[in-house]
């Protein structure tokens, strides 16, 4: 009888842990507002070096609410670390596609394009990701980001563990920024 327990156990806490990524697009608010680099990376970093991104976290993180297409994320990237982080590439299962973007002027007129290098967030200091600056595109999404919904994301972060958070969808109007094909 024990056996039998512990192997229905043990079948729960597989099963539990295999719906623990899932992206859920009607969940309610509050995910977390600050997050950090997991725990299990950083165990694995040298303990004679602090490892790059160790002390990287984001506080506010949000995505702009949309039927499909393309959207963006924003918040504070924060660096309590010794050295600079630089963040390379990012991903969540809301995009297929994923680019680390900048608005820059070209010619009198802002345009949105990819940020070479990626996002540099200096030691002891931070980096925003806001409208009509850097920010995390996301292109090829399929499901409506709803007000309130929670999206996971993973930052890799150059030579360095991933920052891995959760953003809110969030409606958005200021700005007039408009991530579909022909964006602004």
């Amino acid at each position: 009888m024990f056996v039998r327990h512990a192997l229905v156990l043990a079948t729960a806490a597989v099963a539990l842990t295999a719906c623990a990524g899932t992206y859920d697009p009607d969940a309610n608010a509050g995910a977390q507002s600050t997050a950090t680099a997991t725990a299990s990376a950083q165990a694995a970093a040298p303990a004679t070096a602090p490892a790059a991104g160790a002390g990287l976290s984001i506080t506010d993180p949000w995505v702009k609410t949309t039927k499909k297409g393309m959207t963006a994320a924003f918040g504070t990237l924060v660096n309590n670390g010794t050295a600079p982080v630089t963040i390379v590439s990012g991903a969540s299962p809301l995009s297929p596609m994923i680019e680390l973007h900048e608005v820059v002027d070209s010619g009198g007129k802002m345009v949105m394009r990819p940020k070479e290098g990626g996002f540099v967030v200096p030691a002891g200091g931070t980096h925003e990701l806001k409208p009509g600056g850097d920010h995390i595109m996301l292109m090829g999404v399929t499901e409506q980001v709803r007000p309130g919904a929670k999206i996971p994301f993973t930052l890799q972060v150059q030579g360095g563990q991933p920052l891995e958070f959760t953003a809110v969808g969030k409606d958005f109007a200021g700005g007039e920024e408009d991530y579909q094909p022909g964006h602004k």
